[in-house]
């Protein structure tokens, strides 16, 4: 990890995490997210593109492993997304996480005590089983993850894309007239309904190029040409 973070000239963060990760397991990628009870969950980085669409396509869903092992506080393991296991645990997510290119998908919480800052998550293009040597090796990077989030060690480039989440949000809760939770689940919803990446609606959101209106029936809000 100190020598990732040396190749980038900055302190070692959580995308050096990943990319140690990805190196030491049978894995084709890796992802982090910082997840919260209390604000709107981000993701904070990833190794790949199929990484970056399985932690969006999370979020975005509200299922999948990585939100599973948030809520349980305990790691989740989906070593082949094509069983009836998998598809009947997310009906959505498994399907698209298969046609994203990820056969198995593995999300370990990020904590210490009661401390759950985010989730790692690892995927590997083919089904995959970790035996428990390399089960204890992702729950190392976990633990690292842990240790370099709460230190603050995050990406400066990071920011930008929390904070506009945060902000489109917070919008939305004047918008909608609902609490930070609601207006999350209303962001994420409609970019699942338009096919779009979290990101994006937030963009427009903050942009005004798109507002919500509290009394629209359907998942999908309208945008407002002359927002």
């Amino acid at each position: 990890m100190a020598e990732q973070a040396a190749l980038r000239g900055a302190r070692v963060g959580v995308v050096d995490v990943c990319t140690a990760a990805v190196a030491a397991l049978p894995i084709g990628g890796a992802g982090v997210s910082a997840m919260s009870r209390t604000a709107a969950s981000h993701p904070l980085c990833s190794t790949d593109d199929i990484s970056e669409q399985l932690e969006e396509l999370q979020l975005t869903l509200g299922e999948g492993p990585c939100v599973d092992a948030f809520a349980l506080g305990s790691a989740v393991l989906a070593p082949d997304l094509r069983t009836g296991e998998a598809q009947g645990r997310w009906r959505v997510f498994a399907d698209t996480a298969l046609e994203a290119g990820a056969g198995a998908v593995f999300a370990i919480p990020l904590q210490i005590g009661a401390i759950s800052p985010g989730v790692l998550d690892l995927y590997s293009s083919v089904p995959v089983e970790l035996d428990a040597e390399e089960l204890a090796d992702a729950m190392a990077f976990a633990d690292t993850a842990t240790m370099v989030l709460l230190d603050a060690r995050i990406e400066e480039s990071d920011a930008p894309y929390r904070a506009e989440i945060d902000q489109a949000t917070g919008m939305l809760t004047v918008q909608l007239g609902v609490g930070i939770e609601e207006a999350f689940i209303r962001l994420r919803a409609h970019a699942y309904a338009h096919g779009r990446r979290l990101a994006e609606v937030a963009a427009d959101v903050v942009a005004r190029r798109l507002c919500f209106h509290p009394e629209t029936d359907t998942d999908a809000d309208r945008a407002d040409d002359d927002a």
